[in-house]
């Protein structure tokens, strides 16, 4: 697949007046997990305040009301976006389509998502499938210490419903690893994985629905951008579903490409064009 040279753009207002919806990336565009980006929250409020619409669309396993409590406990104040739609919220209704006993991998913090499912959590010997919102330990755990535990699942041939497609965020400085790796390394030794989040097409479908009620009226495609940082769930997201993206260099891929504020431009065409992403643009931080 032949892809374009993007160009850098130095804010949104550059190019907000060809879209009237916006689908932003949360985690590496909005925030970094400790605190919100002051540009990125400017720039989707700036953009609100001329006439148009932000949905939030985010591979977090959590339900839209605990994403919306934690965005405010980051610094997102009100009016920077319209709506919420989370891989935790499609996700759900992959759970709802399964046998009641399910064996959950991930934290304590993410139980949330099983409510009125009427779903029974039970040991690994006692499942009749998978679900994963993430590591256990996403601080001090990686995906190599689930390697025995992958190897039982695959021995009893279960299904491994992914809650988190992403592989990893940034929290801080740092990158953590997130449920989207288990599901690789379950799906690179034959396991059936099953996935709503992006880059798949469910999540997109429930963010564009949510961004033209938003409107009050249907968006046309060509009107809608997608902004994120992440080449196998926004970009390839945006690519699958034909959405104009914009891509934030400064995000999980930035050591690709040289310094993270101002990265190598050829090194960065290189990477685009080696992961067929074609954006419309590119940007160091999303910023006005």
């Amino acid at each position: 697949m032949l892809t374009r040279s993007a160009n850098k753009i130095h804010g949104l207002r550059e190019i907000a007046p060809g879209y009237d919806g916006i689908l932003c990336d949360v985690w590496g565009v909005l925030h970094n997990g400790v605190s919100a980006w002051p540009g990125a929250v400017d720039a989707l409020t700036r953009f609100r305040q001329q006439g148009g619409r932000v949905v939030l669309i985010t591979n977090s396993p959590r339900r839209k009301a605990s994403v919306v409590v934690q965005l405010h406990d980051l610094g997102v104040p009100e009016g920077v976006f319209d709506d919420v739609v989370t891989s935790g919220d499609v996700t759900r209704r992959l759970i709802s389509q399964v046998d009641a006993e399910v064996f959950h991998i991930g934290p304590d913090r993410d139980l949330h998502l099983f409510e009125d499912l009427g779903v029974q959590l039970v040991e690994l010997e006692q499942a009749k499938s998978v679900v994963c919102t993430g590591l256990n330990d996403d601080r001090s755990e990686t995906p190599e210490h689930y390697e025995d535990l992958l190897a039982q699942i695959k021995d009893r041939d279960l299904p491994f419903i992914c809650a988190n497609p992403d592989i990893v965020v940034e929290f801080g400085d740092r990158l953590l690893w997130c449920a989207g790796a288990l599901a690789r390394d379950y799906s690179a030794i034959g396991g059936s994985t099953h996935i709503a989040g992006k880059p798949h097409n469910p999540i997109y479908e429930a963010a564009i629905a949510r961004l033209n009620q938003a409107a009050g009226k249907d968006i046309p495609m060509d009107r809608i951008l997608a902004i994120g940082d992440g080449m196998p769930t926004d970009v390839a997201g945006a690519r699958d579903f034909g959405l104009d993206l914009l891509y934030v260099s400064a995000g999980i891929h930035a050591a690709d490409y040289g310094d993270t504020e101002n990265p190598d431009p050829q090194l960065l065409q290189e990477f685009l064009a080696s992961n067929n992403a074609a954006p419309v643009a590119w940007i160091p931080r999303l910023k006005w």
